[in-house]
């Protein structure tokens, strides 16, 4: 018994080393509008994070209704970009699903940090087109 469970911390540990890279890239938003989201031409310092884990940050727009916590948002760069406002631009708008699930306590007026893996995909929904799919790993405040 003490050896199953000595392995199964050792494995929530991996899972976790994995899960925080304190090294994945920053993408800021500016290198998003890399994208011609009319052509699906890409910037060439796009296509390098491409299928990456990376740290993205923004604001989020909840994609589920009456809860404090989601498994699934946009996240954009500015508070107030809203799908029931003129929406920012498809490049301009990631969406995220969380990771197996995992639940993410939403907060409207705070910017965050979301790391995770990034596809350039368009996404179309009734909340409009996304150019990018985020696997959402890790959530935490923004600091610079």
């Amino acid at each position: 018994m003490k050896t199953l469970r000595s392995f199964v911390v050792l494995l929530i540990l991996a899972f976790a080393a994995v899960a925080a890279t304190p090294d994945a890239p920053k993408v800021q938003w500016k290198m998003l509008r890399g994208l011609n989201y009319k052509t699906g031409d890409r910037s060439a310092e796009l296509k390098e994070v491409d299928g990456k884990i990376v740290k993205i940050p923004g604001f989020m727009v909840p994609l589920e209704d009456e809860s404090d916590t989601v498994t699934e948002f946009l996240l954009v760069p500015y508070q107030g970009a809203c799908v029931h406002t003129p929406p920012p631009p498809p490049n301009q708008i990631v969406e995220v699903k969380m990771d197996g699930g995992k639940k993410a306590k939403f907060d409207f007026w705070n910017p965050i940090w979301v790391q995770g893996k990034l596809e350039i995909q368009t996404v179309k929904s009734i909340y409009g087109d996304v150019s990018f799919k985020l696997t959402g790993m890790t959530i935490e405040p923004y600091k610079d």
